[in-house]
């Protein structure tokens, strides 16, 4: 029925490179790690209980990596330590932005800055997954659940370790979905659906009549099929060029018992011609057209509109003749100076395409109200829209 995936492994060599370090007068080598591809440490030290935080600051925002011998629940408040260094307020007062583009270049820079540094601290893992140190929990599941089997040992960073950590809760959790009164469970480096405005849009958004094939394109979670199954379309076809995507999707798929109702394929944006054309095509793109610094960003990073130029300039051809297209996006990017709204409407116009609607919906996360946010006016004056779009 569904398409079946194979999960990254721990031995893929796009993420494999080896570290090395003196200890106990011995040099020796492990096998760095790092889903945000951060580069290989050129510099290694031991730390341990002893370590004071503002000598490991010094070190780590040197480019010397710290690899942690001490005990486990120290290395974590350790981190917090460097944290609230890193956030600490200069000496001198910083140049307020002039822009809202600017305030967004700069918050991203300090936000690689604090991942470089907070990257420096790090820890082995031993086959298996064990981590030798005292109070170390046991992460096994959760390191399986992202990497996948373990074959042999690595140095990873611990900020990783414990986001994956947290990421493997979310998946065990899930995210309650109220407009399917279900739940989705989230894989480590799929893009959570807690941002429940945009799947109001869906869920009320009018269906076009017939509405028979439906292709949710770019699925992630499933979350946005599952919508439009529980909406009584019986054929959708749900695309994804991520294994981790299409894993996590499968899962939720079989878990809502929706697996005769949706098929999984592995496609960059459209499904082949053998599908046919749909009378729905639905896409919620990432909003920001910028660079992604590594794949977990790719879902929120969209470099050049890239998926949004593909997702437009598509629909002609895969759309039935009163078919609609269904495209989730928020003006954040407009009102960053990423992208203005003129622009977008000409990509519109450019693929063929006109407005039948738009339904507008404020943005209610929780940052909204973090008036300590360099992007706090943005995410305030937020909305999300659902562009309803067919064939001219």
């Amino acid at each position: 029925m569904n398409t079946q995936t194979t999960k990254p492994t721990i031995d893929s060599p796009a993420v494999n490179n080896t570290i090395s370090w003196q200890e106990a007068n011995k040099t020796k080598t492990g096998t760095w790690h790092s889903e945000n591809a951060a580069p290989v440490p050129k510099r290694v030290q031991i730390a341990d209980d002893t370590t004071k935080a503002d000598d490991a600051y010094k070190l780590c925002c040197e480019g010397t990596a710290l690899l942690w011998r001490g005990d486990f629940q120290n290395a974590k408040m350790l981190l917090q330590a460097l944290s609230r260094r890193i956030d600490r307020p200069g000496k001198k007062p910083k140049k307020p932005a002039e822009s809202m583009l600017e305030a967004f270049h700069l918050h991203r820079q300090a936000q690689s800055q604090k991942a470089r540094i907070l990257g420096m601290l790090v820890i082995e893992l031993n086959v298996g997954y064990n981590i030798s140190l005292r109070r170390a929990p046991d992460v096994k599941a959760a390191c399986e659940h992202a990497y996948g089997k373990s074959t042999h040992s690595i140095v990873v960073s611990l900020r990783e370790i414990l986001g994956l950590v947290g990421a493997y809760e979310w998946s065990k959790n899930g995210v309650d979905i109220p407009v399917i009164n279900n739940k989705i469970f989230p894989s480590y480096g799929v893009f959570s659906p807690i941002r429940g405005e945009y799947l109001d849009l869906v869920d009320v958004t009018p269906l076009p009549i017939p509405c028979n094939l439906a292709f949710d394109i770019g699925t992630g979670t499933g979350v946005l099929a599952a919508i439009l199954a529980n909406r009584g379309i019986t054929n959708i076809i749900a695309t994804d060029n991520s294994h981790r995507a299409l894993d996590c999707a499968l899962k939720n798929v079989n878990l809502l018992g929706l697996k005769n109702n949706v098929k999984l394929v592995e496609a960059n944006l459209f499904p082949s011609a053998e599908y046919g054309k749909a009378d729905l095509i639905v896409c919620n793109p990432p909003w920001l057209p910028a660079h992604p610094s590594s794949a977990l960003e790719s879902a929120i990073y969209d470099e050049k509109s890239k998926m949004l130029k593909g997702f437009l300039n598509g629909l002609n051809a895969h759309l039935n003749t009163n078919g609609e297209g269904w495209l989730i996006l928020s003006n954040f990017a407009e009102l960053l100076g990423l992208r203005t709204r003129e622009e977008l409407l000409g990509w519109i116009d450019e693929a063929g395409l006109k407005v039948i609607e738009r339904t507008d919906t404020k943005a209610r996360h929780g940052k909204t109200l973090d008036a300590t946010d360099p992007l706090h006016a943005a995410r305030k004056a937020e909305v999300t829209s659902l562009w309803r779009l067919a064939k001219t």
